[in-house]
């Protein structure tokens, strides 16, 4: 059975005859395909209902990933001496008290970016007047379509919740296609010492030498640092971070 399919091309790898009309992507596809597309469209869309449920139910300053001030994401980006009006690109932030720091220090050209609409709600409320300074995309990191290329890609939440290698290879590959030539990502993921699993999903830990794997076609590791966050419970969760310099590849 041949099976007429739409969907976003940029979302889904489509090998095969398609053609658009309005915008919209058709394919044809077997049966079998479309099952598994199907699954992965659904693995998107429990992604977006689970935190859309987490920044609706509870209070950001019990979560275990808030700050009051991303201390650890601060000091990386101090060493990178970015211009004020340098592009800063902040994936996974949700209600993440780090565009507001970015503000204060001045810089102009700031994106958030996360699944979860409520989430940035949050952030844009407590902002008030100031939110129109930054600009806001509610968008699953792996559908990230057209946006300005960035001198700093800053990842401190999204990265370690994608756990296939079709999902990781997909994010690298946004990385790439939207970080500068010379520009910098700045990942912070769970380290191979750190917790397992995180708001109630399962994770993917990072090594050093798996960390820089990941992104070495594109990028070149500059430093790793392991650094302990303490949560609003108490307990400790060990970080790796990361920063890489993006190179001129033909993409």
């Amino acid at each position: 059975m041949w099976i007429l399919f739409s969907v976003n091309r940029k979302i889904l790898s489509i090998n095969g005859p398609y053609f658009s009309i309005k915008g919209k992507v058709f394919f044809i596809t077997k049966e079998k395909q479309a099952k598994s597309i199907f699954v992965l469209m659904k693995e998107t869309l429990d992604r977006k209902a689970h935190w859309q449920k987490i920044y609706a139910e509870k209070d950001t300053q019990q979560v275990s990933w808030y700050q009051e001030i991303p201390q650890h994401s601060l000091d990386w980006m101090a060493k990178l001496e970015l211009g004020k009006e340098a592009a800063i690109l902040d994936v996974g932030a949700g209600d993440s008290r780090l565009p507001d720091q970015l503000l204060q220090m001045g810089y102009q050209a700031i994106t958030v970016l996360d699944i979860s609409a409520k989430a940035l709600e949050k952030a844009q409320t407590r902002l008030g007047e100031d939110a129109d300074k930054i600009k806001w995309i509610v968008s699953d990191v792996l559908d990230l379509e057209e946006i300005e290329a960035v001198a700093l890609w800053h990842d401190r939440a999204a990265f370690h919740f994608l756990r296939s290698p079709e999902d990781i290879e997909s994010y690298v590959q946004k990385a790439a296609q939207f970080v500068l030539p010379g520009g910098h990502l700045l990942i912070g993921s769970f380290s191979t010492d750190g917790p397992p699993k995180c708001s109630g999903l399962e994770i993917q830990q990072y090594s050093e030498t798996s960390i820089k794997r990941t992104f070495e076609k594109y990028f070149d590791l500059l430093e790793t640092e392991r650094l302990i966050h303490h949560t609003p419970s108490g307990s400790s969760q060990e970080f790796l971070f990361a920063l890489f310099r993006s190179r001129e590849i033909d993409q």
